[in-house]
């Protein structure tokens, strides 16, 4: 066991590994690591724009102690915070998934139009991003869940797809 986590810790200190609690991940190396702004974020990440966008995008991990939510309620919320541009519901042309990785159940999120989310959690003001994407998910593991929230440009977004799908196949639990 002693030789596990003298392991772990080594890959740690290369950047290769990090953890959140006891969801381990690996982090693309492109992604920049950002100071998270609350306790309940427990990674946070900046992916870099795509040619032609006017921002990065932001990927958040959330772990709020074993609450948040259940999976559909989320989902909801997250759908609620992308409009379409035709006026369709986002769950019209969401992308919903199911999938276990590493043990762990995961149910995952891909919905594109404008981000209309609010400004700061129960804030009136909310932002109005055209041409956005949010990639979400709940990941269920024996602490409780895990939130991970994925916005920026739809170019963006794109450029970083497969880093995401790597990321996402990276989650496990020690």
């Amino acid at each position: 066991m002693t030789q596990q986590i003298v392991a772990i810790v080594l890959l740690c200190a290369s950047g290769a590994i990090e953890g959140a609690g006891g969801l381990v991940f690996t982090a693309p190396d492109a992604w920049q690591k950002v100071a998270t702004t609350s306790s309940m974020r427990v990674a946070q990440y900046s992916l870099p724009r795509a040619d032609g966008d006017a921002e990065d995008a932001d990927l958040v991990l959330y772990y709020f102690g074993g609450e948040g939510g259940s999976i559909d309620a989320n989902i909801e919320r997250w759908l609620g915070q992308v409009q379409q541009p035709d006026g369709r519901p986002s769950s019209a042309v969401a992308k919903k998934e199911a999938r276990t990785v590493n043990g762990l159940g995961m149910t995952l999120l891909d919905v594109s139009g404008s981000y209309v989310a609010e400004m700061a959690p129960g804030a009136s003001e909310r932002r109005n991003k055209p041409n956005f994407r949010l990639r979400a998910g709940v990941v269920t593991t024996p602490q409780g869940p895990y939130y991970i929230k994925l916005t920026g440009p739809q170019n963006t977004i794109a450029k970083w797809d497969q880093s995401f799908e790597r990321f996402v196949a990276s989650l496990r639990f020690e």
